[in-house]
């Protein structure tokens, strides 16, 4: 199995790939591109849709359209990407803070994490948004990232990426808390490996998935933390995986082109575009943010 170029669309910083099982379309956002993108595999169309800011995670919402996290804080968005109702402010300083990664929970809520962008104070979290509010999950973080969900629900996941960093939380779909924090993966940087845990996802087997961004390939982890498989990716910054395709056995990749040196980008110059892989173990279905939740 190799990874390639599903769309040459090179965006500037590619993320959250989303599948929608409904539509069989794959949705992506390019943060500092300040855009979702939909792509039809089927048919090749690709629809680009403007952002009044920086967007830096999507949900599937019930009943059609998305929860989305801006810099500003957490929006709903019409099927056609209009803003069309401001559900929380980021509370942090929105100088040098915005949403970053984010992923709806077994029952419907959407947790979103921070990214500190001066990386000097750890003042990133993790929140959980539902019809109570914003709420703190994790905090202390330089760049939330990794959010996934165990098969039954009852294990999440969460990096926490300068640090090279993935935790693993005991999570109770009924109340959404998240307790019980223990390591589940540190990987170990080199002068020559900066790869660091980024978006994931968790396949039908309970197995995390992971984009090292900086480092060049995805990998996939057992239930324990054990590395059981590594994939070369063709671009150095990859960001985050998802599953999708009719039996969600394709694994889509989104990628990013900021920060890489030209040298890199003659080297790498799909850098920035969508890659796929088939898998033989199938993803999960996102679940939908229920604003009722």
């Amino acid at each position: 199995m190799s990874l390639t170029v599903a769309l040459d669309v090179r965006a500037e910083l590619g993320e959250c790939p989303l599948w929608s099982v409904e539509e069989q379309a794959l949705y992506f956002v390019d943060i500092k591109g300040r855009a979702l993108h939909r792509f039809v595999l089927a048919t090749g169309a690709h629809r680009t849709f403007a952002m009044p800011e920086e967007i830096g995670c999507i949900g599937l919402r019930k009943g059609g359209g998305f929860i989305a996290g801006f810099r500003s804080g957490l929006w709903l968005l019409d099927a056609d990407g209009n803003c069309t109702q401001k559900l929380a402010d980021n509370p942090e300083d929105q100088r040098t803070s915005r949403f970053n990664d984010g992923r709806t929970d077994p029952v419907g809520r959407f947790l979103a994490g921070t990214i500190d962008e001066p990386k000097d104070g750890g003042k990133a979290h993790l929140y959980r948004y539902d019809s109570r509010g914003l709420e703190t999950l994790a905090a202390g973080l330089l760049t939330s990232n990794g959010v996934a969900f165990s098969p039954d629900g009852r294990a999440l996941y969460h990096s926490d990426t300068p640090t090279f960093t993935v935790w693993r939380y005991a999570y109770d779909p009924a109340t959404g808390q998240a307790t019980d924090k223990t390591l589940f993966v540190r990987l170990q940087p080199t002068k020559t490996d900066r790869g660091r845990p980024d978006g994931a996802a968790v396949d039908a087997e309970g197995c995390y998935w992971t984009a090292l961004f900086d480092g060049g390939r995805i990998q996939r982890y057992s239930p324990e933390g054990r590395l059981l498989a590594e994939y070369p990716v063709p671009a150095r910054c990859p960001t985050m995986v998802c599953f999708g395709g009719p039996d969600l056995k394709t694994l889509y990749v989104t990628s990013a082109r900021t920060g890489c040196s030209e040298d890199e980008l003659r080297i790498y110059p799909h850098s920035g575009s969508l890659f796929a892989m088939p898998v033989e173990v199938p993803g999960l279905p996102e679940y939908k943010f229920d604003f009722s939740a």
